[in-house]
């Protein structure tokens, strides 16, 4: 088992059941964590065993504590175990144990870490979904990453992953998407349009839509009605706008396997599934359960009295399924909401076999979260796990000034001049380097500085340094295999500095982030996490410096060149793993 934190976990577990204590019993002991102290200094491990038995076996935590660390210090592997405050037991494992781990590492290569967590469970991961009315900004960017990372993160843990993008083409949005358009069309005939007129899309990128309708139309469109020309132009807009907004998307490096239409959801169908639309068949669904219902619905909160129309309406029965309060499924002119469509959607993915649906939104959906919870719970009779993820604002600034405007988009910063600017590693990177709900500020210079104060060129320069080091060994010392299958036999006996031995121990920590950052669904602690393990590789390095016996080589010792090299190899290994569920490289050198 490479997570270290689970192996000692089932090793309490059966040494409480050895030690009898009277009062336990096994749900109680599934609830038994080994963490990391609080102060390394403290010892390896540490357990809160003795706190979560207390209360049920009705005896003092540190009488527990005393008896679990002598039965504990018994264990091989073991060094010692020592009871602290109201009785927690730290534990410092010996030198053997950590390098029989530094060898099922380098056994495991890229797979260290993976795989284990949920072996095979189906999971969709909805992210982006941008209404597609121009291109990517830099708010769909920071969701993007997050969105996508998790995706990775989540699939490296053992889940089968679905990366979905919901396409809202079906709202009012796109009429105006379509007006913009057919204004851009009348543009490329020859007609003077003067300013954009309020309420639609001023950007330029809707100038090579307007041209191609006019190529492959002429004026033909000119001469139609609305409800003629409107649907062959909202038709021609969408489609423009997802290839653009895939673009955007495949410069950051996010893919998606699923694009789902919103507007499949209103189509009527004839087929096996009975007729009628998505939506209505699953709002079907729900009245059988009895969650639907006519009804009225009180005032949104601050509206006057009068301005108030207390009308009946197909209303979802949401406040029996945990809700603040009940939804609209229909409008007053009859069409479904926005929520009857979420309804549909929902339900298309739960019948794909979904059980667990995450969505990352934005920050302006932070509403949307106890109503979606709901509907997964109606949907599914409570056995789907629904976790939406909200991220929070990007501010961007170069030198501290806040910047400006972008004029292809008309009024906001896309995503892809931020990509064009800085890379797609420095922007993925820097989105993870906040937890999602924590607002982020992104300035251009420092995340293209060469310095420590810049997280993914001081992550990416460690792993550099791992394979400079392994390039400069097989160059001074060429007669010695470095070869991965030689490293893994390596006398890591050798390895008895302090500073090697915290590389391990940061090292192993690599399992535990990816089970916890899958389980929570915060890949952040990733990102956190590769910067802590680079800062010890360089503190490391930088300690050779002043101490030559610290170093990686050593021409007058194979064998602890040997050991030293295999530790580097692993240090790497792991890097790399990181920074590619990251989405970002894993440079060989750096200049």
């Amino acid at each position: 088992m490479s997570n270290i934190f689970k192996m000692f976990e089932q090793r309490i577990q059966k040494r409480v059941q050895e030690i009898d204590i009277q009062g336990v019993d096994a749900a109680t002991c599934e609830r038994i964590a080994v963490e990391l102290p609080r102060d390394a200094a403290h010892g390896d491990i540490a357990t809160n065993a003795a706190m979560v038995l207390a209360k049920p076996a009705r005896k003092n935590p540190r009488e527990i504590a005393a008896r679990l660390a002598e039965a504990l210090a018994q264990d091989a592997d073991i060094a010692s175990a020592d009871v602290a405050g109201p009785g927690f037991i730290n534990m410092r494992l010996t030198d053997g144990f950590w390098h029989n781990h530094l060898a099922q590492l380098l056994d495991a290569g890229s797979r260290y870490g993976g795989g284990s967590t949920r072996s095979g469970e189906k999971v969709n991961v909805e992210y982006v979904s941008a209404n597609p009315t121009g291109p990517m900004h830099v708010g769909h960017c920071r969701g993007a990453v997050v969105g996508d990372v998790l995706a990775r993160l989540l699939a490296f843990a053992g889940y089968d992953v679905t990366k979905e993008y919901y396409i809202n083409d079906a709202g009012g949005q796109i009429d105006v998407l379509a007006r913009s358009a057919f204004l851009r069309y009348r543009e490329a005939l020859g007609e003077e349009i003067g300013a954009i007129p309020e309420g639609l899309y001023p950007g330029d990128y809707l100038v090579p839509v307007g041209q191609e309708l006019a190529r492959k139309h002429g004026d033909a469109l000119l001469s139609m009605p609305d409800e003629q020309w409107l649907p062959t132009v909202k038709s021609a807009a969408i489609d423009a706008m997802m290839d653009l907004i895939k673009r955007d998307l495949a410069a950051l490096g996010v893919e998606h396997e699923v694009f789902f239409s919103e507007r499949d959801l209103h189509k009527d169908t004839n087929d096996h599934s009975g007729g009628g639309s998505a939506i209505s068949r699953a709002i079907a669904g729900l009245t059988e359960a009895g969650l639907v219902y006519i009804g009225t619905l009180p005032p949104p909160k601050g509206a006057k009295d009068d301005d108030w129309e207390d009308r009946e309406q197909l209303l979802f029965r949401s406040t029996d399924v945990g809700d603040d309060m009940d939804r609209a499924l229909k409008k007053s002119n009859g069409d479904y909401t926005y929520f009857a469509a979420d309804v549909g959607y929902f339900q298309d993915k739960f019948d794909r076999g979904f059980k667990e649906m995450i969505f990352i939104l934005g920050a302006d959906h932070g509403g949307y979260v106890k109503r979606m919870e709901a509907l997964g719970r109606a949907i599914s009779g409570g056995t789907a796990r629904v976790t939406i993820r909200l991220t929070q604002l990007v501010k961007l600034f170069r030198d501290g000034e806040p910047v400006k405007m972008s004029k292809r988009s008309g009024d906001f910063v896309t995503l892809r001049d931020v990509v064009d600017e800085v890379g797609r590693d420095a922007v993925r990177f820097m989105m993870l380097y906040r937890k999602n709900d924590a607002p982020l500020d992104f300035d251009f210079a420092k995340v293209t500085e060469q310095s420590r104060d810049n997280p993914v060129f001081y992550v990416q320069y460690a792993h550099a340094r791992c394979k400079s080091v392994m390039r400069q060994a097989a160059a001074e010392m060429p007669s010695l295999d470095v070869s991965p299958s030689s490293l893994r036999s390596a006398r890591f006996d050798l390895l008895t500095d302090v500073g090697e031995r915290d590389l391990i121990r940061k090292l192993a920590e690599f399992p535990r982030i990816i089970d916890t950052a899958a389980r929570t669904h915060e890949p952040h602690r990733l990102a956190f996490y590769l910067y802590d393990l680079a800062s010890e590789l360089h503190g490391h390095w930088n300690a050779g410096r002043e101490r030559p016996d610290l170093r990686f080589i050593h021409q007058d010792n194979a064998g602890l060149t040997h050991a030293r090299l295999a530790l580097v190899h692993a240090v790497a290994s792991v890097l790399a793993s990181g920074l590619s569920i990251v989405g970002a490289q894993a440079p060989e050198e750096m200049r």
